[in-house]
């Protein structure tokens, strides 16, 4: 009979092993009434809708980030296309009057009449694309508009630009 009283004592010692781990698992049990698992059912639900909204929008600010930066990058790359396809008729009109000045076909007085008139289309052309010059002389100073390089004395008033050096655009 010591054998069974053995084998009954290591029985409880099994037991008594597995009864912590027991103890463990009903304290991580909570008892809810049935309406607040529901309710919290409910909530978890909305969350992963809410995730999944979140995930998308951020998918669709990245493609529309993506999309406005290669729009960008297209316009850079087209934008000026216009005006120099202009500027090439324009230079091709410099080439034309440069070679009949080498060849000595015009005279002085023809060869000038075509570079102002290449100047005329230049001009236009800027114009159309929004340039335009800064008047300055004979105005009062405008330190926004031009920089003052030297002073003289004249017959104007006070603080009246008399020469433009160096032309300015808006």
């Amino acid at each position: 009979m010591k054998q069974d009283h053995s084998a009954g004592h290591n029985h409880k010692k099994e037991e008594g092993a597995q009864a912590p781990e027991a103890d463990k698992a009903k304290e991580s049990l909570i008892t809810i009434p049935r309406e607040e698992y529901d309710r919290l059912l409910g909530e978890s639900a909305r969350n992963g809708e809410y995730q999944d909204k979140y995930l998308r929008l951020q998918a669709d600010f990245e493609n529309a980030r993506k999309r406005l930066e290669k729009q960008y990058q297209d316009f850079s790359k087209y934008a000026n296309e216009g005006i120099i396809l202009e500027l090439l008729n324009i230079l091709d009109d410099l080439e034309r009057a440069a070679q009949l000045a080498e060849n000595k076909g015009a005279n002085l007085d023809t060869f000038l009449k075509g570079v102002e008139m290449i100047l005329a289309h230049l001009y236009e052309m800027l114009k159309e694309h929004g340039l335009k010059p800064v008047e300055v002389v004979d105005k009062p100073f405008d330190p926004a508009t031009s920089e003052a390089l030297m002073q003289v004395e004249a017959d104007v008033p006070e603080h009246t630009v008399i020469e433009e050096l160096q032309k300015g655009y808006y």
